[in-house]
């Protein structure tokens, strides 16, 4: 029976969901600071609407379980502030905030009466840049570089609006060099696009830059390293047709497909780094992605310092899935070319349905081959399969999976963010019409709660890279998509794959 009490108890979960939902589409255009900054003031009031919520359904609560919520939503709003205060060092996350706050104080000269923004509900303690600094960066423009028409202060940096002189990539070096020898090392300088894609530049201190792993995240690594060691053994014991951790005598058997899977790994990740040490940036220690279903979804890999451009992410983006395919891929042909009879592990031929790549280069080595219900192939074969499919899923064009950082180097930051969620929402169709395919899902899962989120402007983000590049991040996302999509029965059947 609904009484009066619950009736008033369910119109303020109403109200109260409503705001926060409110709250959330006027946060969103921030991005990520938006997003978190409105789930700190979400988690305020997240249990007093349980708390509600359990007394609107007859259910009680107990002072004990209301404590415990509240100390959690503290711990959790104390743990929201700095990934927010972290989140608001994005040079692009800059630039929307100051023109929110010019905005308002435009609008609060028009109405003297008005008391607090009204189009804003996120609060930040502005701490401003010392007046010697300012001083000093405004005297590093010039009509020959950028000419500064509008300052804004942000924080411990500023922004400046005004109009480009000149190449953007010859600009932002003199600019650079000017900043350096005015203030040292104190301050980044970063030339961005604004909402309207007008150049702008933003100075941030340098003590805002990317970090070195923490001790927890090393241990974590190592932790991680561990865990895809052991689900490699129990993924290749499967493929053998037999349980690993039950069977562990027959280790002899398994470590030759375990030791390709890491080659391929291990090559993946060296790519990333022999390309970023070539070009003066950090990235961190790999963070390993364990899986019982293939051994390995690849690694997570973030940046230790600042990107210079957009061409060298691009580079460094595409030199692990182009080393790790390539490896995979003679690994592929080397098994197809040795596979005969006794060579080694027998499938059906419809296994080679699974990839339009796969399968086209097994028909061209194979041929009439591939019409057998059964054939032999040799090991090979199966890790050179696996390390393509590793390298295709990390190719996605979403958030700061290595496609996602092609993306967002080639085409830009809003292409980017359409592009991941273009890619979760596909994924997610996936994962509802085929249930069983625990990778997709699993990815699904992976990519939507820890990599869907861009990467950070690079220093110079106005220079496009060149035509070569853009060419060859096409080629990668075909590869990709070849990689992962399987051919339809009609068109297996005509060129006699299974």
């Amino acid at each position: 029976m609904i009484t009066a009490e619950n009736t008033t108890t369910i119109a303020l979960l109403i109200v109260s969901v409503g705001i926060l939902g409110w709250g959330y589409y006027r946060n969103r255009g921030l991005g990520k600071f938006g997003v978190l900054s409105w789930l700190q003031s979400a988690v305020l009031m997240i249990p007093w609407l349980l708390s509600f919520g359990a007394f609107a359904a007859g259910l009680n609560i107990s002072l004990a379980g209301i404590l415990l919520l509240l100390v959690i939503a503290t711990g959790l709003y104390i743990w929201l502030g700095t990934q927010v205060r972290l989140a608001a060092q994005d040079p692009e996350t800059a630039i929307k905030i100051a023109a929110l706050q010019a905005k308002y104080q435009q609008r609060k000269s028009i109405v003297p009466t008005e008391t607090g923004p009204q189009s804003m509900s996120i609060a930040i303690d502005l701490l401003t840049m010392p007046d010697a600094d300012l001083s000093s960066i405004k005297g590093i423009f010039g009509i020959d570089t950028f000419y500064a028409t509008e300052t804004l202060s942000y924080e411990q940096g500023a922004i400046f609006k005004g109009n480009l002189r000149g190449d953007a990539a010859a600009v932002h070096r003199r600019l650079t060099d000017k900043l350096h020898s005015k203030v040292g090392d104190k301050y980044r300088l970063f030339l961005v696009p604004d909402p309207e894609e007008r150049p702008v530049v933003v100075v941030l201190p340098s003590s805002n830059d990317p970090q070195p792993a923490t001790v927890g995240q090393k241990i974590l690594a190592v932790v991680l390293f561990l865990a895809t060691i052991a689900t490699s053994l129990e993924a290749m014991g499967v493929f053998l047709g037999f349980d690993f951790y039950e069977h562990t005598e027959r280790v002899r058997e398994i470590l030759p497909l375990v030791l390709g899977v890491w080659t391929i790994l291990i090559a993946h990740e060296m790519g990333h780094q022999i390309l970023a040490q070539m070009r003066q940036v950090k990235i961190g220690l790999p963070f390993f992605l364990p899986t019982g279903q293939i051994g390995a979804f690849g690694a997570i890999t973030r940046f230790e310092s600042l990107v210079p451009d957009r061409s060298t992410l691009f580079d460094i983006a595409l030199a692990g899935p182009a080393t790790g395919g390539v490896v995979s891929l003679l690994m592929l042909v080397a098994g197809l070319l040795s596979s005969h009879a006794g060579a080694g592990l027998e499938i059906p031929s419809q296994f080679f349905q699974g990839s339009l790549l796969v399968g086209t280069i097994a028909k061209i080595l194979l041929g009439a081959t591939l019409q057998q219900p059964t054939l032999t192939i040799h090991p090979l074969v199966i890790i050179g399969w696996l390390g393509l499919v590793i390298n295709a899923l990390n190719l996605m064009p979403a958030g700061q999976l290595d496609g996602g950082r092609i993306v967002q180097a080639i085409y830009g930051r809003k292409t980017a963010q359409r592009s991941t969620l273009v890619t979760l929402v596909i994924l997610g169709l996936v994962t509802f019409f085929n249930p069983a395919n625990l990778v997709i899902f699993y990815w699904l899962i992976l990519v939507g709660f820890l990599q869907r989120g861009l990467e950070r402007p690079s220093l110079d983000e106005i220079t496009e890279p060149n035509d070569a590049r853009a060419v060859w991040g096409l080629i990668a996302l075909f590869v990709m998509a070849a990689t992962v999509i399987p051919f339809s029965p009609e068109l297996a059947g005509r060129l006699g794959i299974g």
